[in-house]
């Protein structure tokens, strides 16, 4: 599988002459206010797209959308997905989805697409009040390689990567939080609990919403053994 990070949590995968989209954050840079109550106040997205957006949503095959925060799925996304493909989701999105026009497929445990197996996997986005107050939020697998999501290092994480056995496992870092929280994405050392368990690691969410305060260079100093693509870069899993 080829994984190229477009910018933030948004994927192309491209999979056995197949195109998905993944979490399409596509926006133009500044386009919405900070995220209050974080530590950087600047407008979202702090980093223009590396392509144009139509060309990110030219020739799907699918698109695959974890959950509804909008720095998930956001109104130039809304507006420019083809409505003649599936879009994968966590059951509890599938009515808001259908009122956008699109055709949702809530994945409760697994579906079958097209020869593919898609699995969803839970998470927790953050701790106690704040992961509820965030949640639901899931993960996807995808011909063996482990789509985390919005979610920290915790039990149903380590649940997936033991069930699925991934080769490979993208997760969204950042280390996110808000000003009087704890993390709500994970951080340097929830990535390497996954480096520890996974042969493959590809962290992304980082550098683009102003709420994600760990570096790459941070992290690449921290986990040097994990790959970190920067906006537009492909790498293989």
């Amino acid at each position: 599988m080829r994984v190229t990070l477009v910018r933030h949590a948004t994927l192309i995968l491209e999979l056995d002459g197949r195109r998905l989209l993944l979490d399409p954050q596509l926006d133009p840079e500044g386009a919405r206010p900070p995220i209050p109550n974080t530590p950087n106040p600047r407008r979202n997205p702090l980093v223009p797209l590396p392509m144009p957006a139509e060309d990110v949503v030219r020739g799907l095959d699918a698109v695959v959308v974890t959950h509804l925060h909008n720095d998930h799925l956001d109104e130039t996304a809304m507006r420019l997905l083809p409505r003649d493909v599936p879009v994968f989701c966590q059951p509890e999105d599938e009515g808001r989805l259908r009122e956008l026009g699109l055709d949702a497929r809530p994945v409760a445990d697994a579906v079958e697409w097209e020869g593919v197996t898609i699995h969803r996997t839970g998470g927790r986005h953050g701790k106690g009040a704040i992961a509820d107050m965030l949640a639901p939020v899931s993960g996807f697998v995808l011909d063996g390689v482990y789509v985390a999501g919005d979610t920290v290092w915790c039990d149903e994480v380590a649940a997936a990567i033991e069930k699925h056995r991934p080769r490979a496992a993208v997760v969204n870092a950042g280390g996110a939080r808000f000003v009087d929280s704890d993390p709500f994405v994970m951080t340097a050392a929830d990535v390497l609990e996954v480096s520890a368990r996974v042969p493959v690691v590809v962290a992304v969410h980082m550098e683009a919403i102003n709420h994600c305060v760990l570096t790459r260079p941070e992290l690449r100093a921290a986990a040097p053994e994990v790959l970190i693509p920067a906006d537009g870069e492909t790498v293989e899993v």
